[in-house]
């Protein structure tokens, strides 16, 4: 078996002066002078200048072959040079393999606008701060797991093609499927509270959903991340509030610990630990909020980005908070699965988290009993026969459970301070957009 090349990373070469080492990557920039050629190779670690001094031997010829982007292995000796911006080190280079030569021109640049970008994506994914947003998004994942974990819960993966509908059949994708008519999962809901019939207790999923929702906003995508968890014997929502709110302190605690600098350095964002409990206010007092700023929602019982572009704003001044829970939403405005508060049925144990202005999480305390469950989804006319698998979890004992789900791509824009989902997904997908 050929044994693999020894390469040394590009941020490794401090430890490596004076000595003949090997990198691999791509050309950055290449400038050919009349007696020295210098390139700027780039890997995924960082940047270094290679040198070589002109003799007319195969070296030379073979840099002066390179274009921008082309991918080689370098080799040479390592050197300190104070004069040298990038760590005050360079390569003096002994030879080049080139393994990929590109075309050019380059198809878009630094000051390419973001459909362009999105249109040649591997290409603007190669810039150190866009690997950033994968780098944080892994790190962000592998910290919620960990956290979950560390509390005795069980990871599932529920099925994307499904019967019906667990929100709303206005936004399924659908597909033949053997001479019937599937759709693609706009939620796990309902297959996270019948492992709660099944004794699991705790269950979370990452894993993609679809909404089939002609929306050309900076925040929705019709394929996205979904990042989900349900618990059972809860006493009510709140218990779901408090559970989340130390979740995601310690999510962020962790980002912030190893990439904190980074994200500063590449996109300006000071990335905070919030503190809990954070903020919560119930939507009747949301409302007055909103009245007292001269703020009217234009939809009765629910907020749009402007009420919660405004509320945010509010908290922030009184409570030093970049994060609110908006709680017991109105039945109206939200599904049928939501419990309802005792002696108040116009009102769900249901809430929705809102971090910098930016809504990421919507959760509840689930009906878990099976008349009530029934009666609520013939009241939100939901014909019950369409949701019959569904409804049977519920009728041979179910404990009382609670959950939320959250969009990775709006935690990734709060995150990093960006304003489009586009940015922070690896491949997006809208209703204009199906490639790359």
């Amino acid at each position: 078996m050929v044994p693999m090349r020894s390469i040394v990373p590009i941020s490794e070469l401090k430890h490596y002066v004076d000595q003949e080492i090997e990198v691999a990557g791509w050309v950055d920039t290449l400038r050919d002078q009349k007696r020295m050629q210098f390139l700027i190779a780039r890997d995924h670690t960082g940047r270094v200048q290679a040198i070589n001094e002109k003799r007319g031997d195969e070296l030379e010829r073979t840099i002066s072959a390179l274009t921008p982007e082309s991918v080689l292995y370098a080799t040479g000796r390592v050197v300190s040079n104070q004069k040298v911006k990038l760590n005050q080190l360079e390569i003096v280079l002994s030879g080049i393999d080139i393994l990929s030569i590109a075309q050019t021109p380059i198809p878009i640049n630094e000051t390419a606008a973001l459909e362009a970008r999105l249109d040649w994506r591997y290409i603007d994914l190669r810039k150190p701060s866009n690997r950033l947003i994968f780098l944080v998004q892994t790190e962000i994942e592998a910290a919620m797991r960990a956290y979950w974990l560390e509390h005795g819960f069980i990871e599932i993966h529920s099925p994307k093609l499904v019967e019906g509908a667990t929100e709303s059949g206005a936004e399924l994708f659908q597909l033949e499927y053997f001479g019937k008519t599937a759709s693609l999962a706009q939620s796990p809901q309902f297959y996270k509270q019948m492992a709660m019939a099944a004794g699991f207790n705790r269950v979370f999923e990452i894993g993609p959903v679809f909404r089939a929702n002609p929306s050309f906003t900076s925040r929705h995508d019709t394929e996205f991340t979904s990042i989900d968890m349900e618990i059972s014997w809860i006493e009510s929502h709140e218990d779901v509030m408090a559970f989340e709110e130390r979740w995601l302190q310690y999510a962020l605690g962790i980002v912030a610990a190893k990439y904190g600098k980074e994200i500063k350095e590449h996109f300006g964002v000071e990335l905070g630990v919030p503190s809990v409990p954070f903020p919560r206010v119930s939507m009747k007092e949301a409302y007055d909020i909103l009245q007292s700023k001269g703020y009217e929602p234009p939809e009765k019982g629910d907020l749009d980005p402007g009420g919660e572009r405004t509320l945010a704003q509010h908290i922030k001044e009184k409570h030093g908070h970049e994060f609110v829970f908006v709680k017991d939403y109105p039945i109206s405005v939200r599904p049928f699965y939501h419990m309802r508060h005792a002696g108040r049925p116009d009102t769900t144990r249901s809430f929705d988290l809102i971090w910098n202005g930016l809504e990421i999480t919507t959760g509840a305390q689930r009906e878990h009993r099976y008349e009530p469950l029934y009666q609520q989804a013939i009241e939100k006319g939901v014909n019950p026969d369409s949701i019959k698998h569904y409804l049977e979890f519920f009728k041979h004992g179910c404990p009382p459970h609670g959950g939320f789900g959250m969009g990775l791509t709006r935690i990734l824009m709060n995150v990093l301070g960006l304003r489009n989902v586009r940015e922070v997904t690896f491949l997006y997908r809208g209703p204009n957009r199906l490639v790359p």
